[in-house]
């Protein structure tokens, strides 16, 4: 269906291979389009459960297409911004999607790449994966991608890295919370099937409300309001059909309805 992408579906796992090997996964705008419409079919499709973000070749993703990006540059003010909305869009499409989403880094994840890793809500990286904000050699800002790395990392070191533009190897980010494990390129997948696997348990309703809470609590200050949303979020999710199922089967001592056997 997608011009760049494969996407396989088992068990309930979707991956999304971007497929542009020979530039190293680079954005360009059929890329954008692609992604931004695969999220929204697999978002909307009941069938999965995990999305896992992954690239063919040698790397995840080396961000944005120079060669597009020139183009971009060369154009009018006004298709110059249409562009760089419909990158900010796929990447809030991604980021917002109500299932859980894993970025697989085997390689580079250079600029808009390290952008897509940080909007998953998971990343695993191989020791050989490398990261950066590469934008300001090139005499621009790493602005579409910024709410997710600055989420990820953080503002402190976001202020080191936007500005040298500094490679930021495997253990470095995991250091820094970019990824949440690294492990040898052999046990990749086999690190990526573990978490999928530890998520194929939650309810997926549940996990969507998760997701929803913390986007709601995070960097709030801790206000009467803020303590009112949070016990009206778990008192009306205790009343669903998937917490009452979820409650039973554990009293039960056996798997929930949605844990496939």
């Amino acid at each position: 269906m997608y011009e760049t992408l494969q996407i396989e579906l088992k068990q309930g796992v979707a991956t999304v291979w971007m497929n542009r090997p020979d530039v190293h996964n680079a954005f360009n705008a059929q890329l954008i389009a692609d992604l931004t419409a695969a999220c929204c079919q697999l978002d909307g499709d009941e069938a999965v459960r995990v999305v896992v973000l992954a690239g063919r070749g040698k790397s995840f993703s080396a961000g944005a297409d120079l060669n597009w990006m020139k183009a971009a540059g060369e154009a009018s003010e006004a298709a110059n911004f249409a562009d760089a909305m419909k990158l900010a869009g796929m990447l809030r499409t991604l980021a917002g999607m109500s299932k859980p989403t894993i970025a697989r880094v085997h390689g580079a994840a250079l600029g808009g790449g390290m952008g897509l890793a940080s909007a998953c809500d998971i990343c695993v990286a191989s020791d050989k994966a490398v990261f950066a904000t590469s934008e300001v050699k090139f005499g621009i800002i790493p602005s579409a991608i910024s709410p997710y790395v600055i989420r990820s990392i953080g503002e402190r070191q976001s202020y080191r890295y936007f500005q040298t533009a500094e490679r930021i190897g495997a253990a470095r980010a995991a250091e820094i919370g970019l990824a949440h494990e690294v492990v040898g390129v052999d046990e990749l997948d086999g690190k990526v099937n573990e978490i999928v696997d530890a998520l194929l348990q939650g309810g997926p309703k549940a996990q969507a409300a998760a997701k929803d809470l913390i986007r709601a609590v995070a960097n709030r200050p801790l206000s009467d309001a803020v303590v009112e949303d949070t016990a009206r979020r778990i008192s009306s999710l205790r009343a669903t059909p998937e917490a009452r199922e979820g409650l039973d089967a554990f009293l039960a001592k056996r798997p929930a309805s949605w844990v496939q056997a």
